[in-house]
């Protein structure tokens, strides 16, 4: 029987690509990951490429040492790094005669649902004909974007569009670890993980950067794990200057039978293989199981493709009307409160409060929906029932707030009566937990 062929995500940092010191292409590493890549295709596997680097390859055309302030200076230098970079890794590519794709992309291109399957379809054609898309955020136009990690975040969203098998985090540390291994000996290594929710892991970065030339750090992987295991895509972090580790990764998956076995069992047999150098050290986010992960594009596009703009405040009663099996839309009736402006068709974040008395601050964000009226409409409405709005606003385009195809949660089970305020202060706790770490160097990881 042949092997089982996969579909592949690689996010390549900045570190991966360009020497922090000197600002040079490393273009030894760069051979290496195009060999490594060329290899998985050959095998028959799809891979698309997520790489960073414009603005790197930019600085270093201009001769300029430090990444400018001025956002303007920065979006001019990634227009002028990004030609560099696509013809590097064409030069590289083509030495393999194996073809190439570029697909530079902004959040505000895929806003619109229609977009967005056509980005998906665009990349399902290219790996259907053979060539390896290597996506990359759209610098010279992007805003917001630049400054968080954001292509880590595009990684998961281009893996979950296109319904990948496998998300590979490219980083300057072998594994995740539960605290610096470079400041603290007793730092132990995280092979397999099974609930993101539950790790404790210290991850903080100085700035929220990992690098000089980078925008991301070891946070940021864990955002983008959660973000993909939840569309049930299984994320690996692995060592950047050794990318031909992804092939014994993906030989050993192939050749690995571990879905009847359990999380110790599968880490036990991580173990066994790593002792063995079978494997190198990585650490594997597991994805969800199909009856629990996101598996509709639309819901998918609403929870991680949307930017949000604003909070809808809904009391309990309204969320278990929302997430019951013959569901409901978001009627006015559950909505306590409305945080933001937004306009009608934005998509917003949808937060339940334990009760109707309950202070806003206790609300926990439970999922995204795209409304039908503007903030200052809701405003007006909430509380009220369907048949109200007319007579309040001079005219009612729909009974619902947010119609409940325009609603999603992500997979996890919903917080009870018993246990929402609980959860409230769980995640106040966490929520210090992290900003009480934010000024120490934990785990520090250039993107």
């Amino acid at each position: 029987m042949s092997p089982k062929v996969y579909t592949i995500v690689v996010k390549l940092g900045t570190s991966s690509l360009v020497d922090e010191v000197t600002r040079e292409p490393r273009i030894a590493n760069m051979s290496l990951i195009v060999e490594t890549i060329s290899k998985l295709r050959r095998q028959g596997h799809k891979i698309v490429i997520v790489s960073s680097g414009a603005i790197a390859f930019g600085m270093k055309r201009m001769s300029m040492e430090k990444k400018p302030s001025k956002l303007a200076a920065v979006q001019a230098l990634a227009s002028i790094g990004q030609g560099r970079l696509i013809g590097l890794f064409d030069d590289l590519f083509r030495q393999l005669d194996q073809r190439i794709a570029q697909i530079l992309i902004t959040r505000n291109d895929i806003m619109d649902f229609t977009q967005y399957r056509n980005a998906r379809n665009t990349l399902n054609e290219l790996l259907d004909m053979g060539v390896i898309p290597i996506v990359n955020e759209n610098d010279t136009l992007s805003v917001a974007e630049i400054k968080f990690g954001d292509n880590d975040t595009l990684s998961a969203i281009t893996a979950g569009m296109i319904h990948a098998d496998y998300l590979f985090l490219m980083t300057d540390v072998q594994c995740l670890y539960t605290d610096n291994p470079r400041s603290n000996p007793d730092a132990k290594p995280i092979l397999l993980v099974d609930k993101i929710d539950d790790l404790a892991v210290k991850t903080d970065t100085d700035s929220g950067a990992g690098s000089q030339v980078g925008t991301g750090g070891m946070t940021t992987k864990l955002i983008a794990a959660e973000l993909a295991t939840n569309a049930g895509v299984t994320t690996i972090i692995t060592l950047s200057s050794q990318p031909y580790y992804i092939l014994d990764i993906v030989k050993n998956i192939q050749s690995t039978a571990t879905e009847h076995l359990t999380i110790e069992e599968q880490i036990q047999q991580m173990e066994k293989d790593i002792d063995s150098n079978k494997i190198p050290l990585h650490t594997r986010f597991q994805g969800l199981p199909r009856n629990t992960q996101i598996k509709s594009d639309r819901k998918f596009w609403i929870l991680h493709g949307l930017k949000t703009k604003g909070d809808i405040i809904i009391d309990e009663g309204c969320f278990k009307a929302l997430t019951r099996k013959d569901r409901a839309g978001l009627l006015p009736a559950g909505i306590i409160d409305v945080i933001g402006t937004f306009h009608e068709s934005e998509c917003v974040s949808i937060k339940v409060v334990p009760t109707r008395t309950s202070p806003v601050d206790e609300a926990i964000e439970v999922g995204h929906c795209r409304v039908n009226y503007a903030s200052s409409e809701i405003l007006k409405i909430k509380g009220l029932r369907s048949s109200q709005i007319e007579s309040t606003l001079g005219y009612a385009d729909s009974e619902y707030v947010a119609h409940r195809d325009n609603i999603a949660f992500p997979p996890v089970l919903p917080p009870s009566s018993e246990n929402l305020a609980s959860l409230a202060l769980s995640e106040n706790e966490n929520h210090n937990h992290y900003h009480n770490h934010h000024n120490h160097n934990h785990n520090h990881e250039r993107d």
